[in-house]
């Protein structure tokens, strides 16, 4: 039995000694203790110390090796010939990766394999061309763009997305949804396309990767946030759509969209990966858009997804510790996974350091300076962005529970909403302690961020 656990919090370690706390679970989803940081103790407490780990350790062997992992998805395609196969001499082939906000899918390791297939099939180097799927975000400095592109950094063609630059955008037509469907032309008029990217959970898409590489990846401004606000209810008042959610594809409308965006475009092929929850690759999948996703997908439920019975009267979180939750805005997907396992009326401490404040000016807007989250939802109506997005989501995560959050965030940034900052997590213990006569069984959730509760 482990006798304490140390929560990672910023550049340090919170610790709860397990003696203290009658725990439920601790929901993990590697067994490694590694994956804790070398933080964990098992030498102690039997009874009355009741842990059960949920472990899903399939694909977290010691042994597991980035090339292998990479080899062995482009030996074993998914609804695909090889890509060698479907490239012929004299073709342009675009390669379509993440950009730097996502540099844990290794774009430099992978691509000397994807490169190489596409040589062995005739097609010459300087006709491949390597576009950043940017979405929305900024274009990349030189040295990003070296550790994105490794060997081949000013060697092989290099685009950055830019969903505002309308001459770069062509017009493919209109989803069912309504959504139009400008793409960088790069995409549309390449002779061959390949998508890249990588599979987390996803709380508007459902999971990312696939598709999206496309719609928001190289999809104009426009056509991002029709997408994405398509996770609105349809009546004001009525908040988000319950359709749109982590894990949730089917009758999800803007995953739907995306899919909807891709079949207007010619992918030949796609490869993404999945991480491990320790900075490293748990598995690849290869191979046609839709079928190789979708294995994708399962294999990150496998791997992250966590089956519980019930939920608990309290829940302990971390953000992961720093980067992941260096501001507010980088540390509220450890809020969305964790609030999923807290009773209706029960507890979440949520330990993020935010030692950046709120980290987004548009966040920091629509949490600080809107009454109630009626406002901040007529505003994402109005104007919907990500950032607007993330914070509505603070606000209204947490509407049917508590949120006691460990930060050194300045409390008065959060005075609008129903979380109650304190700067140890000592200090939300006894708040705890006032409520109950004694602490009750607790789930808890050391990298809150990469583990989802699910009830199937």
């Amino acid at each position: 039995m482990y006798k304490n656990i140390s929560l990672k919090y910023g550049s340090d370690k919170a610790e709860i000694r397990l003696g203290e706390l009658k725990t439920k679970r601790i929901i993990r989803a590697n067994e490694d203790q590694k994956y804790f940081g070398d933080n964990l103790s098992s030498s102690g407490i039997q009874s009355p110390v009741d842990v059960q780990s949920i472990t899903k350790n399939n694909y977290f062997s010691e042994d597991q090796d980035f090339n292998k992992i990479i080899q062995a998805a482009l030996n074993n395609l998914i609804g695909s010939p090889k890509l060698r196969q479907l490239v012929n001499k004299g073709e342009k082939v675009t390669l379509v990766i993440s950009d730097i906000t996502r540099s844990w899918q290794n774009m430099s390791g992978f691509l000397p394999f994807l490169i190489e297939e596409l040589k062995v099939g005739g097609v010459e180097f300087d006709d491949i061309t390597v576009l950043s799927a940017a979405g929305s975000h900024r274009s990349h400095t030189e040295s990003e763009k070296e550790e994105l592109l490794g060997i081949y950094y000013n060697k092989i063609k290099f685009i950055d997305h830019d969903d505002k630059a309308e001459h770069e955008m062509e017009y493919l037509g209109e989803t069912s949804f309504g959504t139009p469907v400008w793409i960088n032309s790069e995409v549309v008029n390449t002779d061959r396309l390949v998508l890249t990217g990588g599979i987390v959970f996803h709380k508007l898409a459902g999971y990312a990767g696939g598709r999206k590489s496309l719609l928001p990846g190289t999809a104009a401004y426009e056509s991002i946030m029709a997408n994405h606000s398509l996770s609105l209810a349809e009546n004001r008042g009525d908040g988000l759509k319950e359709t749109v959610d982590s894990d949730l594809l089917e009758n999800n409308p803007v995953h739907l969209d995306m899919m909807e965006a891709a079949e207007m475009i010619d992918v030949d092929f796609i490869f993404n990966v999945i991480p491990d929850g320790r900075g490293g690759i748990a598995a690849a999948v290869a191979g046609d858009l839709v079928e190789a996703h979708l294995e994708g997908c399962r294999i990150t439920s496998d791997l992250f997804g966590i089956d519980l019975d019930e939920k608990a009267e309290l829940v302990i979180a971390s953000a992961g510790g720093f980067p992941k939750d260096m501001n507010l805005y980088q540390s509220s997907k450890a809020l969305v996974n964790s609030v999923k396992a807290v009773k209706k009326g029960g507890y979440l401490i949520l330990l993020a350091d935010c030692s950046e404040g709120i980290g987004h000016p548009e966040v920091e807007d629509i949490i600080q300076n809107y009454n109630n989250n009626l406002e901040r939802e007529d505003l994402l109506r109005r104007e919907f962005t990500i950032s607007r997005y993330v914070g509505y989501l603070i606000t209204t995560e947490i509407k049917d529970i508590n949120c006691i959050l460990v930060s050194n965030i300045d409390a008065d940034k959060l005075s609008t909403t129903e979380i109650k900052v304190v700067n140890s997590l000592g200090a939300a213990l006894e708040i705890i302690e006032e409520v109950y006569e004694k602490l009750p069984p607790a789930y808890i959730m050391p990298d809150a961020a990469n583990t989802l509760p699910l009830y199937r």
